[in-house]
């Protein structure tokens, strides 16, 4: 019995794993939990069997065909969910737009866009880092003017998550360039399929093709498509991202992975025993799992400190620290593997591809998943802006 639950989170926490245990596709949970490439049907398909079981928006009010969970309720379902094998639930749509759209936009525009979000019948992605406009992203130069009912829009985005995925995308551009930076921002919702969009994929570094760059170049987007008031987008795009942070912290990823090194060492020979009896493999675990306790605790603290204002900057905190614990799990898995994890074997990721070097299947993916955890650190607002922010906005200096 965990003494940190009473009777109703325990009971909420055993209805929680015994749905994702039946209802999570067993071909999806093969994919996750040995590190390979989801592709859209597999996202589409976890949000959709959550939607029928009204679990679709874990974090949105009742009133908008949210859950209505207390902050305690949603970690044991990322945790219980993620353990399990589930994937993550995009965040571009759900917890990232969609709160913005809750607190921001009119009647008529969450009446058309909300619905879709927790049944992906849209799949969204974010228009904000530029090429000359990523950590200081009030320095964007995608321009959109006003043209009698629409705007037209020019410029280029980068670093598109699943762009090459998506039905819409939230953009951020300036509508004014003649007042200060953050005062002529806009947030436009943009529809994908518009003439003069084109989407490149960016290589990653663990040979991924997940982000994309965008260019834009003369779209018309209906002016009834503008978030808020016209030249606010700075305020709402702070909101936003205050969302996003705090969902990079992956608490639910931090327990996954945790639970799955335990795993991983307990097999692993190593002088007669298994890595985790080797005496620095065990401290090293023994101290990213207290890590991953203080995040979960700190976590919590923030949430339910929130009182309904959206995240602060302590969700600068929250990334920071989440990001440094999935890299440091992943080295963890990498260094288990040890020679095994040399050959980087991009077939691996791919569902059905037989590893191509003679090592374990879990040592396979685990150069690519290192690899690409690295961004954690750069997206969302890299580790230098979110020092700043909490330098700032909590120590005062």
């Amino acid at each position: 019995m965990d003494l940190r639950f009473n009777e109703e989170e325990q009971a909420f926490r055993a209805e929680v794993r015994s749905f994702v245990q039946t209802a999570l596709p067993a071909d999806i949970k093969s994919k996750v939990l040995a590190h390979q490439r989801l592709e859209r049907d597999d996202y589409v398909r976890w949000h959709r069997i959550l939607y029928e079981r009204g679990w679709g928006a874990p974090a949105w009010p009742v009133s908008f065909g949210g859950t209505g969970w207390s902050p305690l309720q949603r970690m044991i379902f990322e945790v219980e969910s993620f353990r399990a094998g589930a994937p993550r639930l995009l965040p571009f749509g759900l917890s990232m737009i969609g709160p913005v759209l809750i607190k921001f936009a009119s009647p008529e525009m969450q009446a058309r866009f909300l619905p879709r979000i927790p049944p992906v019948l849209d799949f969204w992605c974010q228009g904000y880092s530029e090429p000359g406009a990523g950590s200081d992203l009030a320095s964007l130069k995608t321009r959109a003017v006003r043209q009698g009912d629409c705007y037209v829009v020019n410029g280029q985005k980068t670093w598109t998550t699943m762009g090459h995925h998506a039905d819409w995308m939230f953009c951020l551009v300036r509508t004014d360039p003649q007042v200060k930076a953050q005062e002529g921002i806009s947030l436009l919702l943009i529809d994908m399929k518009s003439p003069g969009i084109t989407v490149r994929p960016i290589v990653t570094l663990d040979g991924g093709r997940e982000v994309n760059e965008v260019w834009l170049e003369d779209v018309e987007v209906p002016a009834e498509n503008l978030v808020g008031e016209e030249n606010q987008g700075w305020t709402y795009a702070k909101y936003l991202l205050g969302h996003e942070r705090t969902g990079i912290a992956g608490i639910g990823h931090c327990h996954r992975e945790l639970h799955l090194l335990k795993q991983l060492a307990a097999r692993t020979p190593c002088k007669g025993g298994t890595m985790l009896e080797e005496p620095r493999m065990r401290d090293k675990i023994a101290r990213i799992e207290m890590e991953v306790m203080a995040l979960e605790m700190l976590l919590l603290r923030v949430a339910v400190q929130d009182g309904g204002k959206g995240p602060g900057p302590e969700a600068s905190i929250l990334k920071i620290r989440g990001s440094e614990i999935q890299q440091d799990l992943a080295m963890l898995q990498m260094e288990l593997a040890g020679p095994h994890a040399w050959p980087f074997d991009p077939q691996w990721l791919q569902a059905g591809q037989a590893p191509a070097i003679d090592a374990p299947d879990w040592a396979a993916p685990s150069t690519a998943t290192y690899l690409d955890l690295r961004k954690t650190s750069i997206f969302g607002g890299a580790t230098e802006v979110q020092k700043n922010i909490i330098a700032k906005m909590i120590l005062g200096f």
